[in-house]
């Protein structure tokens, strides 16, 4: 017999995000209800507000304001369940967020998860990791179709990579821990690939730019530093087989405190390029080649990288651009999904015609009122 969630009482974290949301949604239409699924996060969107006013199925629902970093609320929020789908976090690729709090909520709020999880008896443990934590590195060094058992010297110390990195470890190490009823804590960890999709906030700030260009998305990626980003649908589906897998005798002991690479089928390439594949339909264009060479945008990031150390004690200034960034975007870095397929069963569930088809929809449904908002930003 398949394995299934059909009973499971699971608290959802980041359940208002982009990510968050989806895992809730596939969640409800699991074919064998869960008995309860607790929403955590500390703002929901109206659309979540209206999927959980609307829903009248079997599974009960309870939304849960609160942060992530409050010990008290996790130990009642934890009360009661066997499983907990952590995808609350901060991304932040541009330093724009203090590194003290983006420590507490990635890092500290991953472990006082861990610890209400222990104090609660929850048995199972998914956790949204990030490929940022293997890199790519500082040199910019290549992966193609990288798998779990790659040896890659990771250099990245920005701090985002760094605070998923720790938060991994932390989860990573806790499996087998002891629960407060005698039975073993399991817990994985599935990094993922840069999501996209319907809603996403990363979409909405490059529309923008793209609209204040012409309706042409700008070239920051060369068109061969390949990736394979991942629907937003894939990823969520992804956490859903691997929290059924931890149910399942047979399974378990090959998932429990291991990281595995979430990918899907979209093609692989540039982010630039995937901006273009999105909006295409839409009529938008994107930037034939980079507006400055690679070197000289390494060159200019660090001077504002130094201006910025520079001007620290005086005040906070965040360059718009830096060498981290720089390199995501532009070094070839790709992963297969066969461990996780092997292990529990993760295929994608939606085909990249079928995401670009909604991606592209809703980008649609976007672009008028995006151009009326920034129409009477000129104006002020």
């Amino acid at each position: 017999m398949a394995p299934s969630l059909a009973g499971v009482s699971c608290l959802v974290t980041g359940a208002g995000g982009f990510l968050g949301q989806r895992v809730v949604e596939l969640l409800l239409a699991e074919e064998e209800a869960l008995a309860e699924i607790r929403l955590m996060d500390l703002a929901f969107s109206p659309k979540l507000l209206k999927t959980c006013d609307e829903y009248c199925g079997k599974t009960k629902l309870q939304l849960l304001k609160g942060d992530i970093q409050d010990a008290e609320f996790l130990m009642r929020a934890c009360h009661g369940l066997s499983l907990v789908i952590h995808t609350a976090a901060i991304i932040d690729t541009l330093g724009t967020v203090p590194t003290e709090k983006l420590m507490g909520v990635n890092v500290r709020g991953t472990q006082l998860l861990l610890d209400a999880c222990i104090e609660n008896s929850v048995k199972y443990y998914v956790y949204t990791s990030s490929l940022e934590v293997l890199g790519p590195n500082s040199r910019g060094d290549p992966v193609i179709n990288g798998s779990e058992d790659l040896v890659y010297e990771s250099t990245n110390h920005f701090p985002y990579a760094q605070s998923k990195s720790m938060a991994e470890k932390c989860v990573l190490q806790a499996n087998g821990q002891k629960l407060n009823n005698g039975a073993s804590l399991v817990t994985c960890a599935l990094r993922c690939m840069y999501i996209f999709g319907e809603e996403s906030q990363f979409l909405s700030v490059l529309l923008d730019g793209a609209i204040n260009n012409g309706d042409v998305f700008q070239r920051y990626s060369r068109k061969e530093a390949a990736v394979n980003p991942s629907y937003v649908g894939n990823v969520a589906w992804a956490h859903i087989q691997a929290a059924k897998a931890m149910k399942d005798p047979e399974r378990v002991a090959r998932i429990a405190g291991r990281f595995y690479y979430i990918s899907d089928d979209t093609p692989h390439m540039s982010y630039s390029d995937l901006n273009f594949e999105l909006g295409r339909g839409l009529g938008f264009g994107v930037e034939s080649k980079m507006r400055l060479p690679l070197p000289l945008m390494y060159v200019l990031a660090f001077v504002l990288e130094m201006l910025s150390l520079l001007l620290s004690p005086f005040m906070r200034y965040v360059p718009p651009t830096n060498r981290h960034l720089i390199n995501l975007q532009n070094t070839p870095f790709t992963f297969s999904y066969k461990n996780a397929q092997k292990d529990f069963d993760y295929k994608p569930r939606y085909s990249w015609e079928d995401a670009k088809q909604i991606t592209t929809k809703w980008l649609a449904s976007q672009v008028p009122l995006r151009k009326e908002f920034l129409k009477h930003h000129k104006k002020r």
